[in-house]
Order: structure tokens, then sequence, then C-alpha cells
């Protein structure tokens, strides 16, 4: 299929270019560093190659979301968007941006989204999971990012939650285990309790206009919601633990999306359809660190009607992300 739109696709700026250096590559880091530093050479002929017309990119992680102080992790998002924006500019046919954000801080984080969005023209957030603060980590569910959240609902722009590796202290169950860290598993675990927390605490029933997009096939959720529901609706009302008034399946059926950044498995893909629909659903290949031709070449030939293909391929993104405008 030809015209594709990727949406999980990311770049580095020489601060944040360590942090992907960090992962358990071995010898693949310098093929990794090339591929996270270009943006208009081979990145453009691997989109050429393999139909797809634009990406939508977005920093590595966990870059600002590393950075404890909040002044610190602004000016890098700054310096990020600033970065972006400029690359984008120079072949807006073929590339937009999401912006990064300094979720230490909620009002920096608003004020940095709306100038991302106004001023220079990027299409929404993306984040890679909790924040490292002075006094431990924040994750956004929490009465203090309730402003930032009214913000991202006044844009009117998408919010991606990216995964990150748990902190050394909270990976305990994976001592002995590395190679259950990163991509293989720990990556969606942690980003689908991220979301079961914001679906959980009421963000939607205050915020029902948010957007919110996952990645990865939506890190396991869309597999697991009846089963979140089902135990909970053993429970009364009255004690049900958590602030949200509706099913968790509800909110994720009509706030979030799905792309299929880095799964590229055709039985997933069928039950991710049957569970959500094929209007929630957008493709992506996660480059660099998943390769282009991989994803490509498995969704042109995926077992799905060409109507299916066309709006997952490019359709459900261009509306969602109002490309055309």
């Amino acid at each position: 299929m030809n015209g594709k739109i990727a949406l999980e696709e990311h770049f580095a700026i020489e601060p944040t270019l360590a942090d992907s250096a960090a992962l358990p590559l071995g010898h693949a880091w310098p093929e990794l560093r090339a591929r996270l530093l270009d943006i208009h050479e081979r990145r453009i002929r691997e989109m050429d190659r393999h139909g797809i017309e634009l990406m939508v990119l977005s920093l590595n992680a966990p870059a600002v979301q590393a950075v404890p102080d909040p002044r610190q992790a602004n000016e890098l998002a700054r310096q990020a968007n600033d970065f972006l924006a400029e690359r984008v500019a120079k072949q807006p046919d073929r590339f937009r941006g999401f912006a990064a954000l300094p979720m230490q801080d909620p009002e920096l984080a608003a004020a940095e989204l709306t100038r991302a969005v106004t001023d220079l023209g990027l299409v929404g957030a993306l984040v890679n999971g909790f924040s490292e603060t002075l006094d431990g980590v924040t994750y956004y569910d929490t009465a203090d990012h309730r402003p930032f959240w009214a913000e991202v609902e006044r844009l009117d722009v998408p919010f991606y939650l990216h995964p990150r590796n748990p902190l050394p202290r909270d990976a305990r169950i994976y001592t002995g285990h590395d190679w259950l860290l990163g991509p293989t598993w720990a990556f969606g675990q942690e980003t689908a309790v991220h979301a079961l927390r914001l679906m959980g605490s009421g963000l939607f029933d205050a915020h029902p206009g948010l957007r919110m997009v996952l990645g990865h096939m939506g890190e396991g959720l869309p597999y697991n919601l009846w089963r979140v529901d089902n135990h909970n609706a053993w429970l009364d009302r009255a004690d049900t633990p958590y602030p949200a008034r509706r099913r968790i399946a509800d909110y994720f059926r009509e706030n979030f999306h799905i792309t299929t950044s880095g799964n590229f498995h055709s039985q997933t893909l069928v039950s991710a359809l049957l569970e959500l629909g094929a209007d929630r659903i957008m493709f992506s290949t996660d480059w660099p660190f998943e390769n282009i031709d991989h994803a490509a070449v498995w969704f042109d030939s995926a077992p799905i009607s060409e109507l299916d293909r066309r709006k997952i391929g490019r359709d459900n993104a261009r509306r969602l992300f109002r490309l055309d405008a």
C-alpha cells in the first residue's frame, strides 16, 4: 500500500543520544546511532522504498522524562522541539512532529505544549512514560496534572503515551532476567499500568475530549479489557476501587487509539480489530528501533480488508491529527 502514515518514529539530538545507547544493543549501537541522527537521508529512502508518505517524528526515550529538575527538563524539551520544527519545515510533505514535554511540572508542560502547537506547528505530544522528579517520580493521573490535561483538551491535539523502563528500584521482578526489560515485556507492562491509572482516575469523565494514543497494538490492553471490568463488576459500586464513573473498556474504546508500532503480527491485529474496530488502529513502524521493511511488508499483506487497510494505513491518522488542515 502506498501513502502510508507512520506515527511512532523516533530521532535523537546530541543531549539525548546516550539514552538509547544504554539499551542492551551490543554490536547494533553504531547502526542505531546513525538511524537516530538521520532524518532527511536514509529515512526518506526507506520511506520511499516501502510506500510511507509521511512520518510523525518524536524524541527518543526516556530523554526529557529522565531529567528530574523541571527547569532543565523544560530547557531540553524546548531544544528538542525547536530542532524538530526546523527539520520538519525542510520537508513538511514528508514529516510532522510530536512535542516533547516536561511533565515534571504540569504548568511548564502545558505552556510548552501550547508553544509547540501554536508557534511551531507540531501536531500533538509524545511523552515517554512517567517523569522522574526531585522527589521521586510522577504519573499523570494526579490532581496536579489536571490543569495540563485541560490545556490538552482545549488545544484538541492527541497525546501519545510512549513506554520507558521502570526505574531499577521498581524493577526487582526482573532481577536476573534483564531480557524481559525494554520492548520484550517491561515497556508494555509499565505503559499499560500508566494508561489504566489515567482511565481509573476519572480523567476522562472530567475531560471527555482527550484523545490518547498507545503504541505496540495497545500495550496488551485491548486483550485484557474484559477481565479488568469483569473483576470490578463483582464489587458493589460503593466499593469500586477507582473514582471513574464508567467501565475501563468504555474509556479505552472512546478516548484511546492504538498503533501497530513494533508489533507486526496478523493474529494480534485481527484481535484488535474485533475489540476496537478499524477506526481506532493506525499504522506505525517504531523506526529506528524496528525495521521499516518489516513493518511495511507485513502490513501490506496482512489478512484484512482493503477498506480497513486504508483506514489503518493512512485515513485514521489523517483524521486524528488533522493532517489535511
